[in-house]
Protein backbone atom coordinates (compact mmCIF):
# COMPACT_ATOMS: atom_id res chain seq x y z
CA UNK A 1 0.00 0.00 0.00
CA UNK A 2 3.01 2.21 -0.61
CA UNK A 3 1.22 4.70 -2.83
CA UNK A 4 -2.08 4.75 -0.96
CA UNK A 5 -1.38 8.13 0.62
CA UNK A 6 -0.40 9.85 -2.62
CA UNK A 7 -3.00 12.28 -3.94
CA UNK A 8 -3.41 11.67 -7.64
CA UNK A 9 -3.94 14.51 -10.07
CA UNK A 10 -7.39 14.02 -11.59
CA UNK A 11 -7.23 13.99 -15.37
CA UNK A 12 -10.10 15.66 -17.24
CA UNK A 13 -12.91 13.19 -18.06
CA UNK A 14 -12.95 11.85 -21.61
CA UNK A 15 -15.83 13.14 -23.74
CA UNK A 16 -17.42 12.44 -27.12
CA UNK A 17 -14.55 14.26 -28.82
CA UNK A 18 -11.79 12.39 -26.95
CA UNK A 19 -9.69 9.74 -28.62
CA UNK A 20 -9.62 6.32 -26.95
CA UNK A 21 -6.54 5.15 -25.06
CA UNK A 22 -4.52 2.42 -26.81
CA UNK A 23 -7.04 -0.29 -25.98
CA UNK A 24 -5.99 -3.84 -25.14
CA UNK A 25 -2.29 -3.03 -25.21
CA UNK A 26 -1.63 -4.88 -21.95
CA UNK A 27 -2.38 -1.91 -19.72
CA UNK A 28 -4.92 -2.50 -16.97
CA UNK A 29 -7.48 0.32 -16.99
CA UNK A 30 -10.32 1.18 -14.63
CA UNK A 31 -13.01 3.26 -16.35
CA UNK A 32 -14.90 5.45 -13.91
CA UNK A 33 -16.85 8.65 -13.49
CA UNK A 34 -15.67 10.97 -10.74
CA UNK A 35 -19.24 11.42 -9.48
CA UNK A 36 -20.58 7.86 -9.82
CA UNK A 37 -20.95 6.00 -6.48
CA UNK A 38 -20.72 2.60 -8.19
CA UNK A 39 -17.47 3.50 -9.91
CA UNK A 40 -16.22 4.90 -6.60
CA UNK A 41 -16.35 1.40 -5.11
CA UNK A 42 -13.81 0.04 -7.60
CA UNK A 43 -11.72 3.20 -7.33
CA UNK A 44 -11.48 2.90 -3.53
CA UNK A 45 -10.52 -0.78 -3.89
CA UNK A 46 -7.73 0.06 -6.33
CA UNK A 47 -6.39 2.77 -4.04
CA UNK A 48 -6.60 0.76 -0.83
CA UNK A 49 -4.60 -2.07 -2.33
CA UNK A 50 -1.97 0.41 -3.51
CA UNK A 51 -2.50 -0.27 -7.21
CA UNK A 52 -2.24 3.29 -8.52
CA UNK A 53 0.79 2.28 -10.60
CA UNK A 54 -0.76 -1.00 -11.74
CA UNK A 55 -4.29 0.08 -12.70
CA UNK A 56 -4.64 3.21 -14.82
CA UNK A 57 -7.65 5.40 -14.05
CA UNK A 58 -9.69 6.48 -17.10
CA UNK A 59 -12.44 8.99 -16.22
CA UNK A 60 -15.47 9.20 -18.51
CA UNK A 61 -17.94 12.08 -18.82
CA UNK A 62 -21.25 10.24 -18.46
CA UNK A 63 -23.25 13.19 -19.83
CA UNK A 64 -21.10 13.35 -22.96
CA UNK A 65 -19.55 9.92 -23.17
CA UNK A 66 -17.40 8.86 -26.10
CA UNK A 67 -19.02 6.48 -28.60
CA UNK A 68 -15.94 4.26 -28.63
CA UNK A 69 -16.50 3.36 -24.98
CA UNK A 70 -19.67 1.41 -25.81
CA UNK A 71 -18.45 0.19 -29.20
CA UNK A 72 -14.96 -0.95 -28.27
CA UNK A 73 -14.69 -1.21 -24.49
CA UNK A 74 -17.90 -2.02 -22.62
CA UNK A 75 -21.17 -2.63 -24.51
CA UNK A 76 -23.15 -1.96 -21.31
CA UNK A 77 -21.91 1.65 -21.69
CA UNK A 78 -21.76 2.29 -17.94
CA UNK A 79 -19.09 2.56 -15.29
CA UNK A 80 -17.16 1.10 -13.66
CA UNK A 81 -15.47 -1.34 -15.98
CA UNK A 82 -12.04 -2.91 -15.80
CA UNK A 83 -9.86 -3.70 -18.81
CA UNK A 84 -7.55 -6.52 -17.72
CA UNK A 85 -5.78 -9.35 -19.51
CA UNK A 86 -7.54 -8.73 -22.80
CA UNK A 87 -11.06 -8.65 -21.40
CA UNK A 88 -13.41 -6.10 -19.86
CA UNK A 89 -15.37 -6.77 -16.68
CA UNK A 90 -18.10 -4.72 -15.03
CA UNK A 91 -20.49 -4.47 -12.06
CA UNK A 92 -19.07 -2.65 -9.06
CA UNK A 93 -19.50 -5.35 -6.40
CA UNK A 94 -17.95 -7.93 -8.72
CA UNK A 95 -15.03 -5.62 -9.43
CA UNK A 96 -14.28 -5.10 -5.73
CA UNK A 97 -13.92 -8.87 -5.42
CA UNK A 98 -12.06 -9.29 -8.70
CA UNK A 99 -9.47 -6.64 -7.90
CA UNK A 100 -9.07 -8.04 -4.39
CA UNK A 101 -8.57 -11.59 -5.69
CA UNK A 102 -6.34 -10.84 -8.68
CA UNK A 103 -3.97 -8.12 -7.48
CA UNK A 104 -1.47 -7.65 -4.68
CA UNK A 105 -2.21 -5.61 -1.58
CA UNK A 106 -4.09 -6.05 1.70
CA UNK A 107 -7.05 -8.41 1.53
CA UNK A 108 -10.51 -6.86 1.73
CA UNK A 109 -12.27 -10.05 2.86
CA UNK A 110 -11.56 -11.27 6.43
CA UNK A 111 -10.30 -14.82 6.91
CA UNK A 112 -12.49 -15.31 9.99
CA UNK A 113 -15.43 -17.51 8.86
CA UNK A 114 -17.95 -15.71 11.09
CA UNK A 115 -16.96 -12.32 9.74
CA UNK A 116 -16.90 -13.61 6.19
CA UNK A 117 -20.47 -14.90 6.59
CA UNK A 118 -21.73 -11.63 8.04
CA UNK A 119 -19.90 -9.77 5.26
CA UNK A 120 -21.71 -11.78 2.61
CA UNK A 121 -25.05 -11.05 4.28
CA UNK A 122 -24.31 -7.32 4.35
CA UNK A 123 -23.22 -7.34 0.72
CA UNK A 124 -26.41 -9.17 -0.28
CA UNK A 125 -28.42 -6.36 1.37
CA UNK A 126 -26.60 -3.38 -0.14
CA UNK A 127 -28.78 -3.11 -3.27
CA UNK A 128 -31.90 -3.06 -1.09
CA UNK A 129 -30.26 -0.39 1.07
CA UNK A 130 -29.49 1.89 -1.86
CA UNK A 131 -32.91 1.33 -3.43
CA UNK A 132 -34.60 2.28 -0.15
CA UNK A 133 -32.54 5.48 0.10
CA UNK A 134 -33.31 6.64 -3.42
CA UNK A 135 -37.00 5.71 -3.02
CA UNK A 136 -37.19 7.82 0.13
CA UNK A 137 -36.56 10.94 -1.93
CA UNK A 138 -39.98 10.50 -3.56
CA UNK A 139 -41.84 10.72 -0.25
CA UNK A 140 -40.93 11.77 3.28
CA UNK A 141 -37.15 11.25 3.05
CA UNK A 142 -36.26 11.53 6.75
CA UNK A 143 -38.95 9.11 7.88
CA UNK A 144 -38.63 6.67 4.97
CA UNK A 145 -34.82 6.48 4.99
CA UNK A 146 -34.63 6.02 8.76
CA UNK A 147 -34.90 2.20 8.69
CA UNK A 148 -32.03 2.00 6.18
CA UNK A 149 -29.73 4.01 8.43
CA UNK A 150 -30.93 2.03 11.48
CA UNK A 151 -29.94 -1.13 9.60
CA UNK A 152 -26.37 0.19 9.35
CA UNK A 153 -26.33 1.17 13.02
CA UNK A 154 -27.33 -2.37 14.00
CA UNK A 155 -24.92 -3.98 11.53
CA UNK A 156 -22.04 -1.96 12.92
CA UNK A 157 -22.65 -3.51 16.33
CA UNK A 158 -22.18 -7.15 15.31
CA UNK A 159 -18.51 -7.33 16.34
CA UNK A 160 -16.70 -5.80 19.29
CA UNK A 161 -13.65 -4.72 17.29
CA UNK A 162 -15.39 -1.76 15.69
CA UNK A 163 -15.67 0.77 14.09
CA UNK A 164 -15.84 -1.05 10.74
CA UNK A 165 -18.51 -3.58 9.84
CA UNK A 166 -16.18 -6.56 10.09
CA UNK A 167 -13.62 -5.12 12.51
CA UNK A 168 -11.13 -4.30 9.77
CA UNK A 169 -11.75 -2.11 6.72
CA UNK A 170 -13.27 -4.45 4.14
CA UNK A 171 -15.27 -4.77 0.97
CA UNK A 172 -18.44 -4.17 3.02
CA UNK A 173 -17.30 -0.68 4.00
CA UNK A 174 -16.39 0.00 0.37
CA UNK A 175 -19.80 -1.18 -0.83
CA UNK A 176 -21.75 1.14 1.48
CA UNK A 177 -19.67 4.30 1.94
CA UNK A 178 -20.23 5.98 -1.47
CA UNK A 179 -23.98 6.03 -0.86
CA UNK A 180 -23.75 7.03 2.79
CA UNK A 181 -21.42 9.85 1.71
CA UNK A 182 -23.97 11.18 -0.76
CA UNK A 183 -27.05 10.85 1.40
CA UNK A 184 -25.33 12.38 4.40
CA UNK A 185 -24.55 15.43 2.27
CA UNK A 186 -28.00 15.67 0.73
CA UNK A 187 -29.91 15.11 3.97
CA UNK A 188 -27.82 17.75 5.70
CA UNK A 189 -28.00 20.34 2.90
CA UNK A 190 -31.54 19.85 1.62
CA UNK A 191 -33.46 18.48 4.61
CA UNK A 192 -31.34 19.89 7.46
CA UNK A 193 -31.12 16.40 8.91
CA UNK A 194 -28.12 14.70 10.50
CA UNK A 195 -28.24 10.99 9.64
CA UNK A 196 -25.85 10.19 12.52
CA UNK A 197 -28.08 11.70 15.21
CA UNK A 198 -29.00 8.91 17.62
CA UNK A 199 -26.70 6.56 15.70
CA UNK A 200 -23.31 6.69 17.44
CA UNK A 201 -21.89 3.64 15.68
CA UNK A 202 -22.72 5.12 12.28
CA UNK A 203 -21.10 8.41 13.33
CA UNK A 204 -17.94 6.62 14.50
CA UNK A 205 -17.81 4.57 11.29
CA UNK A 206 -18.08 7.63 9.03
CA UNK A 207 -15.39 9.36 11.10
CA UNK A 208 -12.99 6.43 10.74
CA UNK A 209 -13.63 5.89 7.03
CA UNK A 210 -12.83 9.56 6.51
CA UNK A 211 -9.34 8.91 7.91
CA UNK A 212 -8.59 6.45 5.09
CA UNK A 213 -6.79 8.20 2.25
CA UNK A 214 -7.75 5.52 -0.25
CA UNK A 215 -11.36 6.65 0.25
CA UNK A 216 -10.97 10.40 0.77
CA UNK A 217 -9.00 10.64 -2.50
CA UNK A 218 -12.15 9.47 -4.31
CA UNK A 219 -14.63 11.86 -2.75
CA UNK A 220 -16.49 14.12 -5.13
CA UNK A 221 -17.02 17.82 -4.56
CA UNK A 222 -19.90 18.07 -2.02
CA UNK A 223 -21.59 20.93 -3.85
CA UNK A 224 -21.47 18.98 -7.12
CA UNK A 225 -23.07 15.96 -5.45
CA UNK A 226 -25.87 18.01 -3.91
CA UNK A 227 -26.49 19.77 -7.23
CA UNK A 228 -26.71 16.42 -9.04
CA UNK A 229 -29.29 15.17 -6.54
CA UNK A 230 -31.33 18.35 -6.78
CA UNK A 231 -31.48 18.13 -10.56
CA UNK A 232 -31.95 14.38 -10.88
CA UNK A 233 -33.99 13.33 -7.85
CA UNK A 234 -35.35 16.43 -6.14
CA UNK A 235 -36.71 18.51 -9.00
CA UNK A 236 -40.08 18.75 -7.29
CA UNK A 237 -38.72 19.72 -3.89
Amino acid sequence: MATAGVQEVRAPPLTSTSDPPPLFDGTTRLYISYVCPYAQRAWITRNYKGLQDKIELVPIDLLNRPAWYKEKVYPENKVPSLEHNGKVLGESLDLIKYIDDNFEGPSLVPSDPAKKKVGEQLISHVDTFTKDLYSSLKGDPIQQASPAFDYLENALGKFDDRPFFLGQFSWVDIAYIPFVERFQLVFSDVFKNDITEGRPKLAAWIEEVNKIGAYTQTRADPKEIVDIFKKRFLAQQ
